[in-house]
């Protein structure tokens, strides 16, 4: 590749917004968020569903930084203290293609991906949210943390309790076909110049 093609070339991002539009609370409209997204200097923003999913490209390639901005903003323009977690092209397609063999073939389970921010990623995470293995089972990937339930069960899971603790704040959830479609916008967002 060229040195000059890859210096230009621009990184893509996907901002995950915490507990925006869920349940009426923080109720923002995509539109005006990708206004304020392309305000900031970010290039091919666009939205996926109503529930704060921004994909976008920028120079900037350090998450963190970008993290900062973002959550400044959400605080500047719509009063709203919410956490950001990012992840790269290159994260989000790692982390689909780590997903278990089977997931998403059994209509009888849940699958959710929970982003973790940096401050909480670690595989040791996993001793702080014990399954119940007769019900439930969670693994961990770099970033995340992929819950599995059988659906019929899910109000005895130990994971339905997880909003009322401390770590919750520090992470975001998705379920598998928006996680999937996300990878696909973010490696369509790659292929196109600017």
């Amino acid at each position: 590749m060229d040195t000059k093609e890859s210096k230009s070339r621009l990184n893509v991002f996907v901002a995950l917004l915490r507990g925006v539009n869920v349940g009426g609370n923080n109720m923002i409209s995509m539109s005006s968020l990708k206004q304020s997204f392309e305000t900031m200097g970010f290039k091919q923003v666009t939205t996926y569903i109503n529930s704060g999913n921004i994909i976008f490209k920028t120079k900037e390639g350090d998450a963190r930084k970008l993290e900062i901005k973002i959550e400044q903003m959400l605080a500047r323009d719509y009063q709203l203290e919410s956490k950001v977690v990012l992840r790269s092209l290159s994260e989000m397609a790692k982390l689909v293609e780590s997903l278990p063999p089977g997931w998403g073939g059994d209509a009888g389970w849940r699958h959710n991906v929970m982003f973790l921010r940096h401050s909480i990623d670690s595989e040791k995470i996993l001793a702080e949210l014990p399954a119940k293995s007769d019900v439930e089972e969670i693994l961990y990937r770099p970033g995340t943390l992929l819950w599995s339930v059988q659906a019929s069960e899910f109000p005895r899971t130990n994971m339905q309790k997880l909003s009322s603790r401390k770590i919750f704040k520090d992470m975001t959830v998705r379920n598998l076909n928006t996680t999937r479609k996300l990878c696909d916008l973010m490696k369509k967002a790659a292929e196109t110049n600017s």
